[in-house]
Parts: structure tokens; sequence; C-alpha cells
């Protein structure tokens, strides 16, 4: 039997790199008043621009369990066994609903092999644990060793981000109005991680983006040099040109390849155009 691997969009894994691994991606979705998309079947830049032309911040779904079920079923009736990685369960039911679809599987499989892990995160915080476990899986692993990877990998995942602006927060409900005012008139750029409860969370304000983000580079720093660094990539949400100037500012520091992606629809729409943020895995 060979191990398959399942995530979801969210992971934002290049499309190229999914087919090399041969990784099964579940999209989510978005939703404005007037049309929905599937995060992977639309331009990012059409979706900013509709949120900024609009006004409207949209709203995102999990995929259909249905969808779910599929994919692992395909796995599943070819003889293989399956390991789905999915978004936190504290950011979508995405996860709650693999497991559902996992049990109606093994009402007609009984002798099916699933695993469905929860990441606890997002974006390349997902997707590493992801692509390392599905690289243990083609090099004939077991699953028991490859859920191993994987959840090794996520204990050593962080992920820091810095939204240019407060108004996105706001008007999802994440923080009150007179904060946003607040810290858009003292320059405030709050610095957000994922938590270890799988939720995003406040590290600390700092005033300046150029200070906000050469705090993320001192998180970087700390880390490189009591864990080491296996993989560092640079996050943005339609801001590449920012993106590869801190890419550029990394790779020249530790002498490494250091990867941009853009950060999509479902994940973006809570913080912004202009955000960006910093994935890394310590080697331990």
């Amino acid at each position: 039997m060979t191990v398959k691997l399942i995530t979801d969009s969210t992971s934002y894994i290049d499309k190229k790199i999914l087919e090399d691994l041969d990784i099964t991606m579940i999209p989510l979705s978005v939703h404005f008043p007037d049309e929905s998309f599937q995060e992977t079947a639309v331009d990012y830049e059409y979706f900013y621009a509709k949120i900024a032309s609009s006004g409207i911040i949209p709203s995102s779904s999990q995929p259909p369990q249905e969808e779910l079920y599929n994919a692992f079923e395909k796995i599943i009736s070819q003889g293989n066994e399956a390991l789905g990685i999915f978004i936190s369960k504290e950011m979508s039911g995405t996860y709650d609903s693999a497991l559902k679809a996992r049990e109606r599987i093994l009402q007609k499989y009984p002798d099916a092999v699933i695993e469905v892990l929860n990441s606890g995160s997002n974006c390349m915080s997902l997707g590493f644990p992801v692509l390392e476990a599905a690289r243990a899986a083609l090099k004939g692993n077991p699953l028991h060793e490859v859920l191993a990877t994987a959840r090794q990998t996520i204990s050593r995942m962080h992920f820091y981000f810095v939204p240019v602006s407060l108004e996105y927060l706001r008007k999802g409900g994440r923080i009150g109005g007179a904060a946003a005012l607040l810290g858009s008139i003292l320059n405030i750029k709050p610095i957000l991680f994922v938590n270890k409860e799988g939720k995003t969370d406040l590290l600390e304000k700092i005033r300046g983006s150029k200070a906000a983000i050469n705090r993320l580079l001192s998180l970087l720093d700390k880390d490189f040099h009591t864990s080491g660094l296996k993989h560092v990539i640079v996050h943005h949400i339609n801001a590449p040109e920012k993106a590869r100037e801190l890419a550029r500012t990394i790779a020249a520091r530790y002498s490494l390849d250091i990867p941009i992606t853009s950060i999509g629809p479902v994940i973006g729409l809570h913080v912004g155009p202009g955000t960006v943020g910093i994935v890394y895995c310590t080697q331990k």
C-alpha cells in the first residue's frame, strides 16, 4: 500500500509541487453577495480589487463534505492509505468535515486506513508538514511514520505576519473600531502569529512598518541561533515587491534560497492586502 496525502487550499502549496508529490488539494471558497469563487479559481488581484471597490469583506466557507469524501474514496478504492492534513480546526470546519467523511468511508470500506490531522495553522505553516509527509510517503514509509513526520514538522513551525492596516481586522470583527482608529493615528502595526491552540493571536504592537519587519527578522534570527532553520518562506497578500525585499534580506543573512508565496482569499480577507509575513520550520 502507498500513503497518499490530502490537504486544503489554505496551504497555498505551488501547483507543480502538488503534482510532483501527488498531493490532492481540496479548495475552500469565498462569497460576495453577488458572486462566489473557489479560492483556487479566482484571480487574487481581481479579488482584492473587488474588496477595495465595494468596501465589502466577503465570507469564506469550508469544502463540501462530499468533496472530502470523494477524495478519500478515490485513494482508498485504489488500494492505498490516506493522510489528510488540514487548516486549524479553530479557523475552519474543514478538519471536522474530514473526520465525518472518514467515518463514512469506513462504513463503506471497513478495512480502509485513513488518518486525519489538524495542522493547528494555515498557509505554509500547514503546507510544510504536508510536503514533508508527502516526501516521506514517496520513499515508501508506512503510514505511522508518515504521520510522525507530519507531527514533528508541525511542532517546529513558526508563522509571524504584519498587516499593513487594522481595517480588515476591524471589519472582520476581530478588533474594535476605537482600536483600529488609534492604530491608524499612531501608525501601530500588530505582529500576529498562530498560537499553540491554532488561533491567530497578537504577539506585539510595533510603531511603524520598518520596525515591525525588523522585529520579524529578530524572531527568525533568535530561532536560527537556538534551533537552526530547515525551511523558510515569505508570504504576502497582494504585496509582491514588499515580499521580494523581505526575502532578499533573509536570503543575504542566511545564504538560503527563500521562496515567496502569495496568500489567497480565504486567509487574506481577514488581514488584508499589503500584509507580509514569514513561515519557517526549525531543525530542532
